[in-house]
């Protein structure tokens, strides 16, 4: 559902009632990590933004809600199944920087099963892993949401208190075309964009130390300027990163180029 900004006469009808944490979780701020498709390193980016803002001395916690494709737990070392104290609410894990995690990999026996569930079970879910889990004083709640613009993005848009979204595409054409759409679906919830981060932009390469441009020329700065975001980014792909995501250690991980989107979080 949508409406014009000034629009009264369905006022009513356009609020909806957004979700509260428990009473051990107090939260200052929740990002939403988005992209309108899959395979763009979201999951990769909201790992980014945690490290960075964990490094600067805030509380940060990442919320897994691709629920049928989690990465964050396994990219932080995480496994085994996390557990509930008072048989209500769930206490998250915990990455080696502080970081807190809650994600559906966490809540099943064995980490490879398949999640075969039907929306309102997903929704479920979903309700829970924001008002079911002691997530305690947190200065920022990424939420790494699952990609796409359907039923499950505007539920999440309407019941999470979202204080705004950081956008995630890569350089293909058809990337940047359908990243629009998430650019566009934001507008229609009236949710800020704080930035865009165009990742696996470049590579250097190992001898000649230039920068090579695998999908074009970087497109983040015009897309960033056409919807009035200030503050973008372009990451290179880099091995180093990969080998660390893939053991367990994305804690590690640096990227100075993400310096002005974490800014503009801070704002």
């Amino acid at each position: 559902m949508s409406c014009d900004n000034d629009c009264k006469a369905c006022k009513d009808k356009c609020a909806f009632e957004k979700l509260q944490a428990n009473d051990k979780s107090k939260i200052n701020k929740v990002i939403g990590v988005v992209s309108a498709k899959g395979g763009v390193g979201k999951s990769y980016v909201t790992t980014l933004l945690a490290n960075a803002l964990a490094k600067k001395g805030y509380k940060v916690g990442i919320l897994d809600a691709d629920l049928t494709g989690p990465s964050i737990p396994a990219s932080y070392g995480l496994h085994g199944m996390i557990t509930s104290e008072d048989g209500v609410n769930i206490e998250p894990a915990e990455a080696a920087n502080g970081v807190k995690v809650v994600s559906m990999n966490l809540l099943m026996e064995h980490e490879t099963d398949p999640l075969v569930w039907r929306g309102p079970m997903l929704m479920g879910a979903l309700r829970q892993f924001y008002q079911n889990v002691n997530w305690g004083e947190l200065d920022y709640l990424l939420v790494d949401m699952p990609p796409g613009t359907s039923d499950i993005q505007l539920s999440i848009y309407q019941l999470y208190p979202l204080n705004g979204l950081v956008i995630v595409t890569s350089s293909q054409e058809l990337v940047d075309m359908i990243v629009q759409k998430a650019f566009k679906m934001a507008g229609l919830m009236h949710i800020k964009v704080y930035g865009l981060v165009e990742n696996m932009a470049y590579f250097i390469c190992d001898e000649c130390q230039k920068k090579h441009y695998i999908f074009g020329e970087p497109k983040a700065e015009a897309l960033a300027e056409k919807f009035g975001v200030k503050d973008y980014a372009a990451l290179a792909l880099k091995p180093e990163n990969t080998r660390l995501v893939d053991s367990g250690q994305a804690d590690l991980i640096e990227e100075k180029d993400l310096d002005g989107i974490v800014k503009a979080l801070e704002e």
